[in-house]
């Protein structure tokens, strides 16, 4: 058995052992950032827990993912935007400043008189109340702007240069906000922030949450039936297999319950068939102890699934045989998927199986 100076330091006792490993230097870096920390806390002043930077036009541009009021909010930080587009600190600007001490300034990128006429007032709202935020590392406060806002700061001057209102000194900055334009053409700002943060990974598993808390009860309820056996009746004609006594009481082939699933459950809301079957699996029997749609919720899950079983069957009343149903359905009711961005995208995909003309009977598959 060990003694107990063999047993690392713990509480206040890691701490100093700790300290004593450190420089004065990074004593006092260390002791400035839970200061920092501190103060940020005590004001209200969120941390940036997700961080970094991304080029635009051979220009890096620092960003942030914040939470502010439980949303998380895209940031750039001013500093990097005036060096974006390239923005300096004249001698008109400091003055502005001086005649309005105390009170709010526009930032010196954009806080020339000329460009007055092209800043509507939503966006003068927004850059004379930037938002702070705490650095990643803790150690310094910043302020930062809503990056959607940058693109409206670009048609500032884009507008200004088009009304030939830029000074010749402004000239440079026109053609700036020109490039940085067409370089945000084929891509957004949120996706620029999420992938340089590291945040997309986050974002995509809190947008497939909130759908799944939308459709999924964490309980199930034992709603009355839901699938008519028109629904069924349809499949058996569109596979050519013959409709006995036996398929009205519920002796079905198997892979009725696999056409379901893809017909319907895979295509009510992304995630939404992967959740089911993880609350619902088969047992060893290869039945599901529970119905599939005794999970769904009342107030979107449920109303969802009528209004698509519906929607299915008008589908198969209009198709001539299987192969045609399928293209119906996949056009009309495209298979939902997240990107990794958190973005819901449409994807064409048959996974409805092939016409069989024999198919074995066995006990019913719940739905």
């Amino acid at each position: 058995m060990s003694n107990n100076n063999d047993q690392p330091p713990r509480g206040s006792e890691g701490g100093k052992a700790r300290a004593a490993k450190l420089s004065k230097v990074q004593l006092s870096e260390s002791g400035a950032k839970a200061a920092t920390s501190r103060w940020a806390k005590a004001k209200g002043i969120p941390k940036a827990e997700y961080s970094g930077s991304f080029n635009l036009n051979g220009v890096e541009v620092d960003c942030a993912v914040v939470e502010i009021n439980g949303e998380a909010v895209r940031l750039l930080s001013e500093r990097s935007v005036t060096k974006a587009i390239g923005g300096k600190r004249g001698g008109s600007h400091w003055l502005r400043i001086k005649e309005n001490k105390g009170g709010a300034n526009l930032p010196v990128y954009i806080s020339a008189t000329n460009l007055t006429p092209f800043i509507d007032e939503d966006l003068k709202a927004d850059l004379m109340a930037p938002i702070q935020y705490v650095s990643a590392n803790g150690a310094a406060i910043g302020n930062g702007i809503s990056a959607d806002v940058f693109p409206r700061i670009l048609w500032v001057y884009q507008d200004a240069n088009s009304a030939n209102a830029l000074l010749p000194s402004q000239a440079h900055l026109g053609e700036k906000a020109n490039i940085l334009l067409r370089a945000l053409t084929n891509t957004t700002m949120t996706a620029l922030v999420d992938e340089a943060t590291g945040y997309q990974a986050i974002r995509a598993k809190d947008a497939l949450a909130s759908i799944l808390n939308q459709y999924i009860m964490d309980d199930y309820r034992r709603w009355t039936k839901c699938f008519p056996l028109k629904f069924y009746k349809e499949i058996f004609r569109l596979k050519g297999w013959e409709w006995t006594e036996k398929s009205i009481a519920g002796a079905r082939p198997g892979v009725v319950g696999k056409y379901t699933d893809d017909i319907v459950y895979d295509r009510l809301a992304p995630g939404v068939l992967d959740e089911l079957q993880k609350k619902n699996p088969t047992a060893n029997s290869g039945r599901r102890r529970l119905r599939h749609y005794w999970w769904l919720s009342e107030e979107v899950g449920h109303p969802k699934l009528i209004t698509h079983l519906e929607g299915a069957w008008v589908l198969m009343r209009q198709s001539k045989d299987w192969d045609d149903f399928k293209v119906r359905l996949d056009d009309t009711y495209p298979i939902h998927e997240l990107t990794e961005l958190g973005i819901e995208m449409h994807v064409k995909r048959k996974k409805i199986g092939s016409k069989r003309s024999n198919p074995p009977i066995s006990s019913e598959i719940s739905a």
